[in-house]
């Protein structure tokens, strides 16, 4: 008897082959941590100079710990403000590898694996999609449309460089983490002004504003504690245009009238995963954006691209921004939760 993972797929390899991508335009600017299009702004442009270490101890809300920017900043070795809140960190975790230039992963991801609006948050991910989203990096078969996104250059040479025994002990440690609530979703026509430093949106200092438009601005609820002290309890507001939450509803929980296919067939019906396939609910609206227009175009390939592959081949642009809005707001823990209601009713 086939099973339904197995339907699942051989529905997908039915309908690849008839697959037209939809998308012609540019990357989303706002998704890849931009305010201009590529074709417009063609390098990255030059960030803020980094404050400079005055050496004195700096402190966040609820940590018993200090740390000088120096030591936050540390790619090999990063601060780690609240150890009591994961399991002891491998060395590829909390130092990476300096002889083969990889970066500790807790320094993007952060030790508890939220991540920031740049990077990814990877708490919570399956092991084996864990396993073969870095065989992916590796291998040349996921890359970012938006040529300007360094980070992802680096996750190539990251993984390229990491040893099976290293990417099986992050996997393992990050799999371990149940993701919680990080993202704030508010349905908005106007936001503060914004500025954007290695690959976020931040609040310029006032009260100027400027019009959202058809598009998601997510951003660090405090600048400070994200940017400047990288504190894992200060979460991201997601700004997203009026209306777009229940027009992606209609995409994600129905499919959109046969436009695609009802993301719960495959991640949940709680959109937190199922099985090797990962959870969406509550996580990066400007990350879901960037994977969604990446396999549409044909710049992330792989087995779980193939299976995207007919979901994403007809949405538009606008149909992205109200996806990727729906799926940020929904709750987590849910899944959870109704397990614990059911063993205590037992």
């Amino acid at each position: 008897m086939r099973t339904r993972f197995g339907l699942i797929l051989g529905l997908a390899c039915v309908l690849i082959a008839g697959v037209v991508i939809a998308s012609t335009d540019a990357p989303p600017p706002w998704a890849y941590g931009f305010i201009l299009p590529v074709t417009e702004q063609p390098k990255a442009p030059p960030g803020q100079p980094a404050i400079k270490d005055d050496g004195s101890a700096r402190h966040i809300p609820g940590a018993t710990l200090s740390f000088t920017l120096t030591e936050i900043r540390n790619g090999f070795g990063p601060a780690d403000w609240f150890p009591e809140d994961h399991p002891p960190m491998p060395p590829i975790v909390a130092h990476g590898r300096q002889e083969a230039m990889i970066q500790a992963c807790s320094l993007c991801h952060y030790p508890n694996g939220k991540g920031r609006q740049e990077n990814a948050g990877i708490a919570g991910l399956p092991y084996v999609y864990f396993m073969q989203t870095m065989a992916d990096f590796k291998s040349g078969m996921r890359k970012s449309s938006d040529l300007r996104k360094a980070n992802t250059n680096n996750m190539i040479r990251f993984a390229t460089n990491m040893t099976e025994d290293e990417t099986k002990a992050a996997a393992l440690y990050f799999s371990s983490m149940k993701w919680t609530p990080w993202i704030r979703v508010v349905e908005t026509n106007t936001i503060p002004k914004m500025r954007v430093q290695n690959g976020m949106f931040l609040k310029l200092e006032g009260n100027e504003t400027e019009p959202l438009g058809k598009r998601v601005v997510e951003s660090p609820e405090d600048a400070e504690r994200t940017e400047l002290l990288r504190d894992p309890h200060s979460g991201f507001i997601a700004y997203v245009p009026p209306g777009s939450i229940k027009r992606g509803e209609a995409l994600v929980v129905r499919g959109g009238g046969g436009k695609t296919v009802a993301c719960g067939t495959c991640h949940g019906a709680d959109l937190e995963g199922l099985g090797p396939v990962p959870g969406i609910a509550g996580r990066s609206p400007s990350y879901i954006a960037r994977q969604l227009y990446d396999m549409q175009v044909g710049n992330r390939h792989g087995i779980w691209t193939e299976l995207m592959k007919p979901v994403v081949a007809k949405l538009t642009p606008d149909d992205i921004v109200a996806i990727v809005a729906y799926t940020a707001s929904r709750p987590v823990g849910a899944a959870a939760d109704k397990k614990e209601i059911s063993r205590a009713e037992k």
